[in-house]
């Protein structure tokens, strides 16, 4: 239930085994003052006890305590629209999946197109992308449209595939694919910019339904223990939405969205300057631009073929002179600009421009990022460090992709994938997250990946790639204080010092105290932002 008590109380909570990681470096404690919202010491309990008499002890029953969670790449209107339509994440075939959303359609018959998200054909037996036929067999008489797991490649039957006017003759735009049968028939696979050619045709949310969105999509994130997202991409509509949450005071949660430059806004929003509250709730100060397309669906830019299919090099979303040119305009404004980026082409183009543009300390300041930094050249990684470039990554897409990512790259180029520990040496700071709804948005998944190498069933069992595994203080602090960072909100979040809110969760498993097979299976006890009580179980 979600709870709430006044912020201007002097709280002294005490009984708790405590875990922040102030300059990177773990600390424990037992006892956290607050007052105002704020912290105001963390220490021993019976110092502080004696120290702030007057207090309202709260006795938190020997529980763990750690910083709110800060989840570094997020999609929040995403995951809100994505609880109230169908998902296919853990659908074990295409017939599966086209039973699951015939299913779903004769539940909801009042729904003018049927919407979905998570299938993966990788995990299935045939491992071929779906087509339209095994969709028209269940529903033929609405549209269905169905989002790939990583929401680069979305899957139509013909009703759909017929609205938005895609036919054997429609040319797949740059930075996109109409997949096509042997006969040249479209099989109802687009990838990536080619599902704009059916998205356009779909009626955008309105605000109001955004904000029931993102409303409900917080009431999953506090549940979680994540207090603070970083909202990678926003339109015209969600911007809108933020601002007015924030102006209420009804913004759940601290929001670090970004704008994308993808939205016909992009100027707009840009012109509008940075947004940032005082209560530290909402902060728009950056954009996204997405690069390239995903793994998985190959459309991840690659300097090389890929090793699985010898014709295909990936897609870039941009030529490289408008790539330029967008980074250009938003660092002209004073914009961090965070770069969606996966195949070590794309990287490898991120980290040129990057490099041009940091020649200038008013760029280099802004301490720009990577989104995802999943495949990069060897020779690559150092630059990071040496250019400040952030990368923002995320535990569980390795434990993800491990059944398909050697495949993709071959054995050469995976030493420069998912290298968490080859960066971190580096001296960079990783900036982690889910990038929910592409996985789930359980933070405590993402901490046991990033340690253990392993999926949830933990496997394999001696993991994957192991040599690139985060300690659990590096992992903890890659979700709390350098996420904090990499957002230039170190001093006000990230970790229980005095003078920062008091965004602090309280967990049922010590994960220091546990297996780290065990992680995964936290559960949050209570949440609070500001000091205030957002959730309890």
């Amino acid at each position: 239930m979600a709870c709430s008590f006044n912020t201007l109380a002097n709280d002294l909570y005490v009984n708790f085994k405590g875990y922040h990681t102030p300059q990177g470096q773990l600390s424990q404690f037992n006892a956290l003052y607050v007052t105002q919202g704020k912290v105001v010491e963390t220490g021993k309990a019976k110092q502080l006890v004696k120290k702030y008499a007057k207090a309202n002890v709260i006795d938190l029953d020997g529980k763990t305590m750690l910083p709110g969670l800060i989840d570094g790449h997020g999609h929040v209107a995403g995951l809100g629209l994505n609880l109230q339509r169908i998902s296919l994440r853990n659908s074990p075939s295409e017939q599966a999946s086209a039973e699951a959303v015939a299913k779903f359609a004769s539940e909801n018959p009042d729904l003018a197109r049927i919407r979905g998200r998570g299938w993966n054909q990788v995990l299935w037996k045939s491992k071929s992308f779906p087509t339209k036929e095994s969709l028209n067999e269940k529903v033929s008489n609405r549209p269905v449209w169905l989002r790939r797991v990583d929401g680069h490649a979305g899957w139509a039957n013909s009703k759909a595939l017929e609205l938005a006017g895609i036919t054997r003759h429609t040319v797949s735009p740059a930075g996109g694919e109409i997949v096509k049968d042997a006969q040249g028939e479209p099989t109802g696979v687009l990838i990536d910019n080619a599902m704009d050619l059916l998205e356009s045709h779909i009626p955008q949310q309105s605000e109001q339904e955004l904000r029931h969105a993102i409303l409900q999509a917080s009431a999953h994130l506090l549940k979680l223990g994540i207090t603070s997202v970083h909202d990678a991409g926003i339109g015209l509509s969600t911007y809108k939405v933020y601002r007015a949450l924030a102006q209420e005071k009804q913004l759940p949660f601290r929001a670090y969205a970004m704008i994308s430059a993808a939205s016909s806004s992009y100027h707009e929003m840009l012109n509008n300057g940075h947004v940032v509250t005082d209560d530290g709730m909402l902060n728009i100060s950056s954009v996204k631009i997405s690069a390239d397309g995903a793994l998985g669906s190959r459309g991840a830019a690659m300097l090389q073929p890929y090793s699985d299919d010898a014709q295909n090099s990936g897609l870039l979303l941009y030529s490289p002179a408008d790539l330029e040119k967008q980074m250009g305009l938003a660092i002209g404004k004073g914009f961090q600009t965070n770069l969606h980026a996966i195949g070590d082409k794309a990287n490898h183009l991120a980290l040129n421009y990057y490099e041009k543009f940091n020649k200038h300390d008013a760029s280099r300041a802004l301490r720009h990022r990577i989104e995802h930094a999943q495949i990069v050249a060897v020779d690559d990684l150092p630059r990071f460090k040496a250019l400040d470039v952030l990368p923002s990554m995320q535990p569980t897409h390795a434990t993800s992709d491990m059944n398909m990512a050697q495949d993709r790259v071959g054995h050469a180029r995976i030493k420069g994938a998912y290298a968490w520990k080859t960066l971190l040496d580096s001296g960079v700071k990783i900036v982690s997250g889910s990038d929910f709804p592409v996985e789930y948005a359980n933070p405590f998944y993402g901490l046991h990946a990033a340690v253990s190498r392993q999926d949830r069933h933990n496997m394999p069992k001696q993991g994957w790639l192991t040599h690139e595994a985060m300690t659990l203080t590096q992992a903890l602090n890659s979700f709390t204080l350098d996420a904090a960072y990499g957002a230039h909100q170190e001093k006000i979040i990230g970790s229980l010092e005095p003078g920062k809110w008091a965004d602090f969760i309280v967990t049922d498993i010590n994960i220091f105290e546990v297996p780290s097979s065990q992680i995964w299976q936290t559960t949050v006890e209570q949440t609070y932002v500001a000091g205030k009580l957002v959730y309890s179980k």
